[in-house]
């Protein structure tokens, strides 16, 4: 199972938050898993609990997936992944991305004005900030002006080098990826001809400009898996997260792929009149097994294999939406105990 990630989610809260987060990291490393993921909101940090996973577990990596990169200076990122790095024993990814742009706009209050190149050269300010130990970072950019000199020795880091992953869906931050990045954060919507299409070709393209080779960057995907049971409960609550993502233009291309864009019209049209049960029942049955894996317990294993082909690492996530606090944690340990 080396190729395998959970993320992790419990509920609860207060100090009974994060001990369950903790022990539910613990059970993920030991059941195989190889690394554990947290993610943050407009409500939730994902750099606090993964300290705590740190202090939890001893082998698996650590990952974001993902952190919002216009979320904190390139300063506190370098400064917050090298503490987290020490913590984990040289444990971290950091999985970076953006968001929309009206995340970027109305969360975040910066400018949602190409993202893509934003991301570059967050990632490039990054890897000088890392190296900090070797000597002043000057750095004059679109987005981003550093100039610190330490006042102080600065040790250097546990690693010569952090793994940085990125998020990317659409051309230009598939490219970013290639160009600059150790691995890409795919989306709960890959599919495996959507990766073929676009997301190799737009790696690929990448790693040309930067005269890098194929396995300088690392392929990751996310698969929603929804266990139960009652089977076709489990397919209904895959297709409503399916349905959450067809509202979105962003995914205009992917639908288009693989010839659902009228199912998208229905969906939409079920979204404006407010009506969850028409969203779900919209998407089309293709779609929710290409997309994710809907299964009785039994099957998790043999399901999850066949999507794991497409990617170097598979993180595993409980669908997004329609599921409260608890319900997701237990559709968590559900995804653990049936991969173990």
């Amino acid at each position: 199972m080396r190729m395998y990630g959970l993320t992790a989610f419990s509920s609860g809260t207060g100090p009974e938050r994060y001990q369950r987060l903790a022990d539910l990291a613990a059970r993920a490393e030991e059941a195989g898993f190889d690394a554990v993921w947290t993610n943050e909101l407009y409500d939730r940090s994902v750099t606090v609990p993964l300290a705590v996973l740190a202090g939890a577990t001893s082998r698996v990596r650590l990952g974001t997936n993902i952190a919002y990169g216009v979320g904190r200076t390139p300063l506190v990122w370098a400064a917050e992944a090298r503490d987290l790095d020490e913590l984990s024993g040289g444990r971290l990814i950091l999985g970076l991305g953006n968001g929309t742009p009206r995340m970027m706009e109305d969360w975040h209050g910066v400018s949602g004005e190409a993202p893509a190149a934003r991301m570059q050269e967050l990632v490039t300010v990054l890897r000088k900030l890392w190296r900090l130990h070797e000597g002043p970072v000057e750095h004059e950019g679109r987005f981003y002006r550093v100039r610190l000199k330490p006042t102080s020795d600065t040790p250097p880091p546990v690693r010569e080098h952090l793994p940085i992953w990125t998020a990317g869906v659409n051309p230009l931050m598939l490219r970013v990826a290639g160009r600059v990045s150790d691995g890409l954060v795919g989306h709960p919507m890959f599919t495996s001809a959507y990766v073929d299409e676009f997301v190799r070709p737009g790696l690929a393209a990448g790693l040309a400009d930067s005269g890098r080779a194929a396995g300088d960057v690392k392929l990751m995907g996310i698969l929603m898996c929804a266990v139960d049971a009652d089977e076709e409960a489990a397919r209904r609550r895959l297709a409503y997260a399916v349905a959450q993502y067809a509202a979105s233009r962003v995914y205009d291309r992917l639908f288009a792929l693989h010839g659902w864009t009228d199912a998208q019209g229905r969906i939409r049209e079920a979204a404006k009149n407010r009506d969850p049960g028409a969203m779900a029942a919209a998407v089309p049955d293709e779609a929710i097994d290409a997309v994710g894996v809907a299964c009785r317990p039994g099957e998790l294993k043999d399901r999850v294999a066949v999507h794991a082909r497409d990617y170097d690492h598979l993180n595993l996530v409980s669908v997004p939406w329609g599921l409260k606090p608890d319900e997701a944690e237990e559709a968590t340990v559900s995804i653990l105990e049936g991969m173990r």
